[in-house]
Parts: structure tokens; sequence; C-alpha cells
């Protein structure tokens, strides 16, 4: 009797630990008064996924549009403030509202139980289904679902259609990608025999290509998991209920149905005229941010590398250990997860943009390759140039500004040429974090108009002219400084 009492007592004290817990995080959620407070509600989304959210380009303006745009409208307008929509990687998403990048994520996103571990989700505010895209000419090949088994089928990364066909497809190679229209050229060009999207998606790109065909999902699915569902950071409580009460309002008014036929004329626009020409602006954007971010970040790279590069050459064991250890490092990580890091990692303590973002991770990544550059140029400099230098009287520091530098950099210029125009090519990275580079501005293109091989040999055209150009320029001064000698 004694045993059970006491495992009443720890029972109790259990529950009433638990209690109190919740009711402190609930009391410390302060999701819905920040959002208020500050007027206006960040929302996450990666607009490539028609008629989810895409991008409309009407009149030379361009706005992201779609079912999950007129959602995020109504769940700001019965917040009362006002709506702004950041773009990113799908695989991004959650990452974003886990490090406060955004106040909430939405994308026709699946509130899976894996995906529950690390994120809150709202009820389900649209149930779509399952489906393939195939090619058209393999409509007799590819029936149904069985047909595709053993076949090599993609899926966008993270997606819950991955998962489901990597579960399902028995002794099926499934490829994923990032992004939508990626998967629609490999399928299009036979890289792919099918492609897993959900019902609405397929239905939007058959619709505008008449060279592909759908094939039903047969899935058995848990229809708590597999409806799109609005995603907030761990503990938003009342950001949740929020939502929760505009998504009521939504299906008791059956707006979905009107935010859909909303999404299809949108997307008519888009394929009104699919030339590469009525989408230059996209390109010209493209170009602009991708020579600014260039630029900002070759001047920060050269300045650090040279702090960095003579830092290797001091006296002071500390400065050389730091500038060795800093180089191997960034050398050693790839500049993808460096972006990555500086956005979501140092951005979750000190809000960074994502242009800012990518400005610093590719400054510093270039920092760390032209310092290495530096070094050589200085071992470079004949050692009589130094005791040369030091029999006139000059100091350490001044044999190493006036005499050593300026002959390091005469030597390392065409070195230091092909890091600024690998640079100019690098710099596409920061497309994942949704700078709107020329990589960014492409995948959009390719996702509003259907057509796949045009845009990418429209901006593979222009970073050739781009990085021509640029090479006949550091030519030029190249020879002006030979001609010096």
């Amino acid at each position: 009797m004694k045993k059970f009492i006491k495992f009443l007592m720890l029972l109790l004290g259990f529950a009433t630990f638990w209690s109190l817990s919740t009711l402190h995080v609930q009391a410390a959620d302060n999701s819905l008064e920040k959002i208020k407070q500050s007027g206006k509600i960040v929302v996450a989304t990666s607009p490539d996924y028609p008629p989810y959210e895409f991008q409309v380009n009407k009149h030379g303006e361009n706005r992201i549009a779609g079912m999950d745009i007129d959602v995020a409208k109504q769940i700001a307008k019965d917040l009362h403030v006002k709506l702004v929509v950041k773009s990113m990687k799908f695989d991004s998403l959650l990452v974003a509202i886990e490090t406060g990048k955004a106040d909430m994520a939405i994308g026709g996103i699946n509130p899976t139980n894996e995906r529950r571990q690390s994120v809150d989700f709202s009820d389900i505010y649209y149930l779509g289904g399952q489906s393939f895209l195939i090619n058209k000419s393999d409509s007799s090949k590819f029936p149904n679902q069985k047909s595709l088994q053993g076949k090599l089928v993609g899926a966008q990364t993270g997606s819950l259609q991955y998962n489901l066909a990597k579960a399902n497809l028995a002794n099926t190679t499934v490829k994923g990608m990032d992004k939508t229209p990626d998967l629609i050229l490999a399928l299009k060009i036979h890289k792919l025999e099918a492609v897993g999207v959900e019902k609405p998606v397929a239905k939007a790109y058959a619709s505008n290509d008449n060279g592909l065909a759908i094939v039903p999902a047969t899935y058995k699915l848990d229809k708590n998991q597999v409806g799109a569902a609005v995603a907030f950071k761990k503990n938003s409580f009342a950001l949740e209920a929020a939502v929760n009460k505009s998504i009521k309002k939504i299906k008791k008014g059956n707006k979905i149905d009107g935010y859909l036929k909303n999404a299809g004329k949108d997307m008519k626009l888009n394929t009104v005229n699919t030339s590469m020409w009525n989408y230059s602006d996209y390109f010209a954007k493209g170009v602009k941010y991708t020579l600014f971010i260039s630029i900002v970040s070759s001047i920060f790279g050269v300045l650090l590398g040279i702090t960095l590069a003579l830092m290797r050459f001091t006296k002071m064991k500390l400065f050389h250990a730091i500038s060795l250890c800093y180089v191997e490092f960034v050398r050693g990580t790839p500049l993808m997860v460096q972006v990555m890091f500086v956005y979501f990692g140092i951005g979750s303590i000190i809000n960074i943009s994502a242009l800012l973002s990518g400005i610093i991770a590719i400054s510093l990544n270039s920092g760390a390759y032209v310092a290495e550059i530096i070094r050589g140029g200085i071992d470079s400099v004949a050692v009589g140039q130094y005791e040369a230098a030091a029999s006139l009287g000059l100091s350490r520091r001044d044999r190493m500004r006036f005499v050593v530098l300026p002959q390091a950099f005469k030597n390392i210029w065409p070195a230091l040429g092909n890091e600024f125009i690998s640079l100019v090519k690098e710099s596409s990275i920061v497309s994942i974090i949704g700078v709107t580079d020329l990589i960014y501005q492409s995948n959009l293109v390719r996702a509003n108009t259907y057509r796949g091989i045009m845009p990418i040999f429209v901006t593979m055209l222009l970073y050739f002219v781009i990085t021509f150009i640029l090479t006949r320029i550091l030519n030029h001064y190249e020879k002006k400084i030979r001609s010096r000698e």
C-alpha cells in the first residue's frame, strides 16, 4: 500500500511539473504579440510550385501569387498586419522559421511526423492528393503507379513526394532535386521517367505543356500528414491559434476553390507570352545583383586576403596561427554551407538580410583564397629586394608596403583576375537563400513559362558576356602594369 501511495505521489508530482512547464512555455509565448507590434507577418515560401505559389509577370511588374499566397493574405488581414513574403528554397523554409527568419512558412508543406519534431503546424487547409507527371509519349508505357516500379522517378528534395516514392516504389531509384522546374526539365529530356508532385501541381504543368501527362498516385496515406498546412516555430501557441481561426473561416466560406481559380488566371498571364524578351526585366535584375555581389565581395575579399597574408608573415605566433586556421577551415568547407551558416546561423542571433548574408559569406570565402594568392606573390619577390630595402634604412613595415607588396601585386594580377572571374560565377550560390541573382531569376522564368532549356541558355549566355567583358578589362590593366616594368 505504501509503495502504491509513493507511486501516486510521484505521478502527481510529475503531472504537476509538466503542467507548470507547459504553462510557463505558453506564458512565455509572444509569437502573436510580436507580429502585432511589428505590424507585419513575414511568410517564407518557395515560389516555383504552381498553383500553390509562383511568380506572375504582368505589364513588366513581378509579384508572387498562388493559392497559398491568398491563404497568407487572409491570415494577415485577420491579424490586421501587413503581409511580407520572403522567397527561398523549399528545403530552407522550415529552417527559416526555426531560426527566426520568418514568422511562418507556407508552400504546400505536408505536416509529417518527422517535420513535427522540428516545427509546429496549423490545421490542414487543403488536401490535394498525389500524382505523377510523365511524358505523354510514355502514356502507354506507364499507365499506372505500379508500372513505375523499378524506374527512375524524381521528386523535390525534402518533400513528402520524395519520401513516398522511396517507401512505396519497390526497386525504384528516386532522384531528388531542389526545384520543381529542374525536375520537369529532367523529365522532358528523358533523364527521369516520372516526377512525383501534388495533384494540383500536376494539373498546372499538364495544362500548360502538351508534352506532359498525369498518372494518379495510389498511395495509402494518413490524411493528417498529407494535406497542406502552415508551419510555425515550436511553441508558437498564440500564432497557431490565430492562424487556425483564419483557416476555419477559409474552409467555412469555401474560399480555396476561389483561390485556385485566381491562381489559374494568373498562370495564364505567364503563358500569354513566354518569349525570353518578355522576361528581360527578370534577367536584367539578375545581372544587376550578380555584378553588385561580385564587385562588393571582391573588394572586401582582397582587403581580408591582404590582412590574412600579412598575418602569415608576422612574427607573432598567435596571428600566424589564426590566419593559417582560417584559411584551412574556409578552403575545407563548401561555399554553400558557409552561405547557409551566415544566413541561418549567425542570422538567428543578428538579423541579417539575405543579400548582406550572401555578400558576407562570399567575401569571407574569397578572402581565404586571395590570402594564399598574395602569400604566393610575396614569396615570389626576390630576397635581394628585402635586403636592398633594408640597406636603405626602411623599417620592416615600410619594406613590405613600398617594396614587396607592389612587386607582389604585379606578379599575382592574373591570379587575382581569375579569382574575380570565378567569384562572379560562384556568387550564384546565394540563390539558395533567396537572393535575386541571375540564377534565381532564371529559375523563376523557368517556373513561370514552363520552358526548361531556353532560360538556361540565356543565363549561360549572360554569364559568358559578363565574364568575357571583365576578362578583357583585366587583361587591359595587366598590359598597362607590365608596360611600366
